[in-house]
């Protein structure tokens, strides 16, 4: 088994060998590690290379039988024309050697297979159609194109006014910052200022205290007789609210035994809201 994939190998080195010379001719041939990858490498160049060659050798073969194809019908024009009209290249005036070349540049240009009416018309025809459909699609590519560049241009404009806005958003961002760590460092400044006082004051009714002073003309007691005033004085304002409907009534005899009381109660003259309570309570 060794030895056939020993002989396999030498066989391929020897086909490589021979082609590397063939392709470099007189030339030394480039050193090259010698090991199974490479030389499988080698043997698949040397087979498309040989593939190459024999495509290339049929091709000029198929061009050299067409070109004996195209001179052989050449004499054969050449021969109707000078023995059965009496005509030769040599005899033909300028203005009909032109025509005759473009009449030959059109066939090849159209790739017609002669210079008869109906090649021509044919070939005219399919040329024609390619034009057609050629323009059409220039056509659907130049609506395409301008679709795109209307998407492209919203786009650029959309792009734009993100752009605008985000920079709006950052300055608002930039000015909310400053405004927020300005109202921060004036809640802080009020913050000490408050703890500061707090501490001063506490400081100054503890030296107060310390000399004698009564309680009751502290901040704290002035703020708490100071709401009780107001809800006294709300009671006040409801009682006299309720003294007017009382004396806006017409004189009322009162009867209480043992003993019989009229008053009359417009004619009475209170001191204060608190003494009327009392007089009706009394009877």
């Amino acid at each position: 088994m060794a030895e056939a994939g020993a002989e396999a190998m030498e066989g391929k080195l020897r086909r490589v060998n021979s082609w590397l010379k063939k392709m470099f001719d007189n030339q030394p041939i480039p050193q090259y590690e010698v090991n199974p990858q490479t030389i499988d490498i080698l043997c698949k160049l040397e087979e498309y290379s040989e593939a190459r060659d024999r495509g290339v050798a049929f091709l000029i073969e198929d061009m050299e039988l067409k070109a004996e194809e195209y001179e052989a019908d050449a004499n054969y024009l050449e021969g109707l024309l000078t023995e059965g009209l009496g005509l030769s290249l040599s005899s033909l005036s300028s203005e009909g050697t032109a025509y005759l070349n473009t009449l030959v540049n059109s066939a090849m240009t159209l790739e017609t297979k002669d210079t008869s009416l109906a090649s021509f018309f044919s070939a005219i025809n399919d040329m024609s159609s390619k034009l057609y459909a050629t323009d059409s699609e220039n056509k659907e590519m130049e609506l395409e194109l301008t679709d795109i560049k209307k998407k492209l241009t919203a786009a650029l404009v959309l792009e734009k006014q993100l752009e605008d806005d985000l920079k709006k958003t950052k300055e608002y961002l930039e000015v909310e910052r400053d405004k927020a760590e300005s109202r921060s460092q004036n809640l802080k400044f009020l913050a000490d200022k408050s703890e500061d006082f707090r501490i001063r004051i506490k400081a100054a009714e503890e030296q107060l205290a310390a000399t004698g002073l009564d309680q009751s003309l502290t901040h704290q007691s002035l703020l708490s007789m100071s709401e009780k005033l107001a809800e006294m004085q709300k009671e006040i304002v409801l009682l006299k609210k309720k003294l007017k409907s009382y004396l806006d009534l017409t004189p009322v005899i009162i009867f209480h035994c043992p003993f019989i009381c009229a008053v009359r109660l417009t004619s009475m003259d209170f001191k204060n809201i608190k003494e009327i309570v009392a007089c009706f309570n009394r009877y």
